[in-house]
């Protein structure tokens, strides 16, 4: 069985969603969804390879297909790298969510400050974070060059998955200004924090 699914034009999460309704009814066979966005391609890419599937990705003109392919009884990967999409995998640990470029609220230059602090202790935590979520003013953090980069770089190597909220990057026009980790959407932050043991965020 082969299904075309035209997702062109719709925003992260949808196209991840609506691949996932399709997959989950199929036994086996492939769907293949149609987007416009490289966001929308890496998440498809990162989701499909979570679930076991084989990925196929070409593009023709401005229209990118990936073909996410399923056999019967395929599951989820249990031998994914940090980066890849994680959708189901349960006890997810520690996540932290980062809303803002500042922490607390009242004056924003020392609530910068404090951000700074904050993010350069993250590497003393035992346990690590199991993944970090910016979004809203926050993803200014991981898109703009300053001396939080090479803390946040030196947490990935570590092996904490470092996400930006793709929306929110196209808001403040640093979609292409990523400095560190991967863009994501809002399926793959509410999962996250779901299925994370324990959320927590420096308001």
């Amino acid at each position: 069985m082969h299904t075309v699914l035209d997702c062109r034009g719709l925003a992260c999460p949808q196209p991840v969603i609506r691949a996932k309704e399709l997959l989950d009814f199929l036994e086996q066979g492939a769907v293949e969804v149609l987007v416009d966005n490289e966001a929308a391609q890496s998440n498809l890419e990162r989701f499909g390879k979570s679930q076991g599937c084989g990925v196929e990705i070409r593009a023709s003109g401005d229209t990118r297909h990936i073909t996410i392919s399923k056999g019967p009884h395929q599951g989820p990967s249990k031998d994914l790298a940090p980066e890849e999409y994680r959708c189901d995998l349960p006890g997810a640990g520690l996540v932290i969510v980062i809303p803002a470029d500042t922490m607390g609220r009242g004056n924003d230059a020392l609530g910068g400050v404090l951000m700074r602090a904050y993010i350069k202790t993250i590497k003393h935590l035992s346990p690590l974070p199991a993944k970090i979520f910016f979004y809203n003013t926050g993803v200014k953090i991981t898109a703009t060059q300053s001396d939080l980069i090479a803390p946040l770089r030196e947490l990935a190597d570590m092996g904490v998955e470092i996400y930006s909220c793709g929306t929110c990057l196209d808001f403040f026009n640093l979609k292409d200004s990523l400095l560190v980790g991967n863009p994501s959407n809002m399926f793959e932050i509410m999962d996250a924090m779901a299925q994370a043991s324990k959320v927590i965020s420096p308001y």
